[in-house]
C-alpha cells in the first residue's frame, strides 16, 4: 500500500472528509478582450431613464399574486383574472423584471400564463433584451419564460382568445408565436455570443436557451435559475441532474446547431473563462443527449486545443489544465460524454501513468473522479484499476475519499475486481486482519475512520493488530454517517457477493442500526438492503430482524419513516403482522407525530387494532396483487 499499516492513525483521528474546492479560479476576473460592454447602449433605456416600479404597482401585483394562488385552479372566473393581471403585467413589463421583488413576483405570474399572455410580455421585452438579459434580476425573469416552454410549446391555440386579442391590438401588427419569439431570442444572442456567454448574467440566459432549444431541462440549471447558491450547491456535480426531454420543433435543433458553431470559433475563450466555460459545459450535456455527433466535435476541440499547449513536464499538457480550477470543469463534463473509444483513446493519450499523481491533487482528483465515473469497459477499468489500488490508503488519508468511491462504483458498474477492491478497503481501514476485525467494516466504512481511530485504541506502530472484541463493538455508539461513506457502503451491497458487509450489518444492535436508518445519509443504505439484487431474502431478514423493538421509533423519525415504508412494502404478511403488533401498543403516540400518522395510516393500524380479521383479508390480497405484478414483471 501507498502508506505503512499505521500512517492513517498517525496522521490524525480520521479520513479527511475530503478537500472542497474554491469558488473560482484566481485572477482579476477582468473578461477577456473583446468582451468589454460596447459603447453605444443606444438600444437600452438610459439609467435615468429606467422605468421605476411605484409602491402601489408592486402592492397590486402582490395582492393579485396571493389571489391566484388561493383561487380554484379550473374556472371561468380563474382565467379572466389571470388575463387581467397579465394585461398589467404587459404593460409594467421592464420595471417589474428590474426591480428585485417584482422581478419575483413577475416569475410565479408567468407560471400561470397561457400562451398568447406570455407572448406579448416576451414581445414587450424583447426591444430591451441585451438590458434585461445583463441585469440582476431581469434575467431570472427571461430564464422564468423560456422555461414556461415545455408547459406551452405546442399546446393548442385557443382561437377565439387570439382573434380577439389581435382585433384588439391590430395597430401594433400581427403578434409572432412562441417558437418565433424563441427564434428571434436565439439569433440575438447569436449575433453576439462572446458577450451574452461572458456576462455574468447574459450567460444564464444562454445556459437557458441550450436547453430550451434542445428540448431538455437539466434539474441542476432548473433548481439554479432563481438566483444565486450556497457554494455546495454550487459545487455539487451536474451528473446528479436528471434531465427532463420534451418535444421541440425542428428549427429549434437547427438553430441548436448554429450556437454551437459559435462555441468552435473561439473555442479558447470558452475554455479558460470561467462564466463563458459554463455555456459550453450546459452545450455539451444538451448536444450529448440530442446531437451526439455535434458534441463529439466539440469534445475534440476542446481535448485539441488542450493537448497543443506548451508540454508540462511531466508529460501531456493536458495536465496542466487538469490542476485549474476553470478548465479542469470543463474537462470534467468532457470526460461524462465522451463515447467509450474516445475515451479509452484519451486515457491511453494523457492519463495513464499519471492516476496517483491526479488522485493526490487538490482540483485534479475531481476530474479524475469523472473520468471512473463514465468507465463502462473492462477494457478500460483493468489499467485505471491496476494503477490506482495500490493508493488507495494514500488518497483517503490525503483527503480524496470521493476518488475511492468513484473507482468502487466502477468496479459495481462493470462487474470486474470486485473482491480485490474490497480486500484493500480492508487493509486500508485496518480490518482486514485478523479476521475477527471484518465484522466491524460498516461502521467504518460509514464513518470513513479507521479502526484503531474509532475504537480509540492506542495500538505502537509495528505491533501485531489485536482482535477484535464484540462487547467493544456492541458497546460504542455508531459515528456520525458521512454521505461518501453511505455512498461506498451502497456500492458495496450491490456487489455480487456482498457477504463480508452483510455480516458487519448483521453484526450491529438495534440502537446502532436504528441510527443508520435515522440519519439522511445512512438511511440509503438500508434502501441499498432492500433493492440490491445480491441480497438474499434470509440475508436481508437476517439484517432487519435487528430493528425489532425499534418500529415506533423509526416511525417517528422523518428518515426512518421512510426506511420503514420500505420494509412494509416487501414485508410477508407474517412480518406485517409482528411490525403492526409492535406499533399498535404505542398507537396514540404514533397519531400524534407528525411522521408517525403517516406510518399508521400505511399500516392501516385502526384496521389492525379493531378489526384484525378484515386487515389480514386486506393485507393478503394486497401481497396477492404484488405477488401477480412480480411475476409479470420478470415474465
Amino acid at each position: 500500500m501507498g502508506l505503512g499499516p499505521r500512517s492513517l492513525h498517525k496522521a490524525g483521528r480520521r479520513f479527511p472528509a475530503g478537500d472542497k474546492r474554491g469558488r473560482g479560479a484566481k485572477g482579476s476576473g477582468r473578461p477577456p478582450p473583446g468582451r468589454q460592454r460596447p459603447p453605444d447602449r443606444s438600444s437600452e433605456p438610459a439609467q435615468d431613464a429606467h422605468p421605476h416600479l411605484s409602491p402601489e404597482a408592486l402592492g397590486y401585483f402582490r395582492q393579485a399574486l396571493s389571489a391566484l394562488k388561493e383561487a380554484p385552479e379550473t374556472g371561468e372566473e380563474r382565467e379572466l383574472m389571470v388575463h387581467n393581471v397579465l394585461k398589467e403585467v404587459e404593460a409594467e413589463a421592464l420595471a417589474l423584471a428590474t426591480n428585485r421583488t417584482g422581478s419575483e413576483i413577475m416569475q410565479e405570474l408567468l407560471g400561470f400564463s397561457p400562451l398568447k399572455p406570455l407572448c406579448r410580455v416576451w414581445a414587450t421585452l424583447r426591444s430591451n433584451f441585451r438590458f434585461v438579459a445583463c441585469h440582476r434580476c431581469g434575467v431570472h425573469v427571461l430564464q422564468s419564460a423560456l422555461l414556461q416552454l415545455p408547459r406551452l410549446l405546442g399546446s393548442p391555440a385557443e382561437k377565439e382568445e387570439e382573434d380577439v386579442e389581435e382585433e384588439e391590438d391590430g395597430k401594433d401588427g400581427p403578434l409572432e408565436t412562441l417558437e418565433e419569439l424563441v427564434l428571434g431570442l436565439a439569433s440575438e444572442v447569436c449575433d453576439d455570443f462572446l458577450f451574452y456567454c461572458g456576462d455574468t448574467h447574459g450567460s444564464f440566459v444562454v445556459r437557458t436557451l441550450l436547453q430550451v432549444l434542445g428540448g431538455t431541462l437539466l434539474e441542476s440549471e432548473r433548481t439554479r435559475h432563481r438566483g444565486s447558491q450556497s457554494p455546495e450547491a454550487q459545487r455539487a456535480p451536474t451528473r446528479e441532474g436528471k434531465p427532463s426531454d420534451f418535444e421541440v420543433p425542428e428549427t429549434f435543433l437547427n438553430r441548436l446547431q448554429d450556437l454551437s458553431s459559435c462555441f468552435l470559433k473561439d473555442i479558447a475563450v470558452f475554455i479558460t473563462d470561467k462564466i463563458s466555460s459554463f455555456c459550453l459545459q450546459v452545450a455539451l450535456q444538451i448536444l450529448h443527449r440530442k446531437l451526439p455527433q455535434f458534441c463529439a466535435q466539440l469534445c475534440n476541440a476542446v481535448i485539441g486545443y488542450l493537448s497543443s499547449r506548451n508540454s508540462s513536464a511531466d508529460g501531456s499538457p493536458l495536465l496542466l489544465f487538469l490542476r485549474d480550477q476553470t478548465s479542469s470543469r470543463l474537462l470534467e463534463q468532457v470526460l461524462l460524454v465522451l463515447e467509450p473509444p474516445r475515451l479509452q483513446s484519451l486515457f491511453e493519450d494523457h492519463f495513464q501513468g499519471q492516476l496517483q499523481t491526479l488522485a493526490a491533487h487538490p482540483i485534479a482528483n475531481f476530474p479524475l473522479q469523472r473520468l471512473l465515473d463514465a468507465v463502462t469497459t473492462a477494457e478500460l477499468l483493468s489499467p485505471v484499476f491496476e494503477e490506482l489500488s495500490p493508493a488507495l490508503e494514500a488518497v483517503l488519508a490525503q483527503g480524496h475519499p470521493g476518488v475511492v468511491i468513484a473507482l468502487v462504483g466502477a468496479c459495481r458498474r462493470v462487474g470486474a475486481h470486485q473482491a480485490r477492491v474490497l480486500q484493500l478497503l480492508l487493509e486500508a481501514f485496518h480490518c482486514a486482519e485478523p479476521p475477527s476485525r471484518q465484522v466491524a467494516c460498516v461502521p467504518l466504512f460509514a464513518t470513513l475512520t479507521a479502526y484503531e481511530v474509532y475504537y480509540r485504541l492506542a495500538e505502537e506502530e509495528g505491533a501485531v493488530p489485536a482482535e477484535h472484541q464484540v462487547e467493544m463493538g456492541t458497546a460504542r455508539a455508531l459515528g456520525e454517517v458521512t454521505v461518501l461513506g453511505s455512498l461506498l457502503l451502497q456500492h458495496l451491497l450491490h456487489f455480487s457477493s456482498p457477504g463480508i458487509v452483510l455480516r458487519s450489518l448483521g453484526a450491529l444492535t438495534g440502537p446502532q442500526l436504528l441510527t443508520l436508518a435515522q440519519n439522511p445519509a445512512g438511511s440509503h443504505v438500508l434502501d441499498a438492503v432492500l433493492t440490491s439484487p445480491s441480497v438474499t431474502r434470509k440475508q436481508r431478514r437476517r439484517v432487519l430482524k435487528t430493528l425489532k423493538g425499534q418500529y415506533v421509533a423509526l416511525a417517528c423519525s422523518r428518515h426512518g419513516s421512510r426506511v420503514l415504508d420500505a420494509i412494509w412494502s416487501g414485508a410477508t404478511l407474517g412480518a406485517r403482522k409482528e411490525i403492526a403488533a409492535e406499533l399498535g401498543e404505542r398507537n396514540q403516540e404514533l397519531i400524534r407525530d407528525p411522521f408517525g400518522h403517516h406510518v399508521a395510516r400505511n399500516v392501516a393500524l385502526t384496521t389492525f387494532l379493531k378489526r384484525r380479521e378484515a386487515w389480514e383479508q386486506q393485507q393478503g390480497a394486497v401481497a396477492k396483487r404484488r405477488r401477480a405484478l412480480n411475476s409479470i414483471l420478470e415474465d
